[in-house]
């Protein structure tokens, strides 16, 4: 029997790229996944493509009443969650004297209050069931920092704080919460990266690739599972030994 068989996840931006990698790993260990993203045409697209019990949902995860919204939902469609994988996130990039206030607090909202807010409403019920996992998909820059990044670092190293202080306090009611921080992942954005910029990239990674999202969702599905019993408040790096 698939280890996650009869639990309830929610992946956040899990319409395409690494949250749709992770919503699919779930589903393969026996979640019933729903899909949230931003886009409710997208979030459904997604959903039907994975062949289990998924549903698609619209989210602004920056608003605290549209996360309150999609939550009821869920806990009407599909059960109380086990699983939050907190994944939707946004860049903004521009240098800091070049950085306005409105790419600052969005990239914040969404990246890290989202996140809040969502974990903040869940683990009520966590904490009343004495189980659930919350896992939140952070960066390496939130840990090294990124010329051009303040913001999108910054939320990041806000996402690691929330995590290890959240874990803290949900720990003797058996609510695990831990952090994924991937390097440089093959998606949409890393693609259209030139190949000057590409080989200077896999200079820096000493397993000489990229990673895929595949990668960082088989280390999302230990931590939900059974194996990670004993795993809370850790940040977990997924970068082919970039940082070590």
């Amino acid at each position: 029997m698939p280890e996650l068989d009869g639990r309830v996840a929610i992946v956040t931006g899990s319409a395409r790229g690494i949250g749709l990698e992770i919503a699919r790993e779930l589903t393969d260990a026996g979640a019933s996944v729903a899909i949230v993203d931003l886009d409710e045409a997208e979030a459904a697209r997604a959903s039907t493509g994975l062949g289990g019990a998924e549903r698609g949902y619209a989210c602004n995860v920056s608003d605290p009443e549209a996360c309150e919204r999609m939550l009821a939902e869920v806990e009407e469609d599909l059960g109380s969650p086990y699983i939050l994988v907190n994944n939707a996130g946004i860049t903004r990039d521009n240098l800091l004297l070049r950085l306005g206030d409105d790419d600052w607090r969005r990239v914040l909202d969404v990246n890290l209050s989202g996140a809040f807010y969502l974990t903040r409403r869940v683990a009520r019920g966590m904490m009343k069931r004495r189980e659930g996992r919350i896992i939140n998909i952070a960066s390496v820059v939130g840990l090294t920092g990124n010329r051009g990044q303040a913001n999108y670092a910054a939320s990041k190293a806000g996402l690691i704080g929330l995590t290890k202080s959240v874990a803290q306090e949900l720990a003797s009611r058996g609510v695990l919460v831990n952090a994924v921080a991937p390097g440089f992942i093959q998606t949409e954005m890393t693609a259209a990266l030139g190949e000057e910029t590409r080989s200077a990239l896999l200079d820096r990674i000493p397993l000489g690739r990229m990673g895929t999202p595949a990668d960082v969702a088989g280390v999302v599905r230990f931590l939900a599972g059974p194996l990670a019993s004993y795993v809370t408040g850790q940040v977990i790096v997924v970068d082919g030994g970039m940082v070590m």
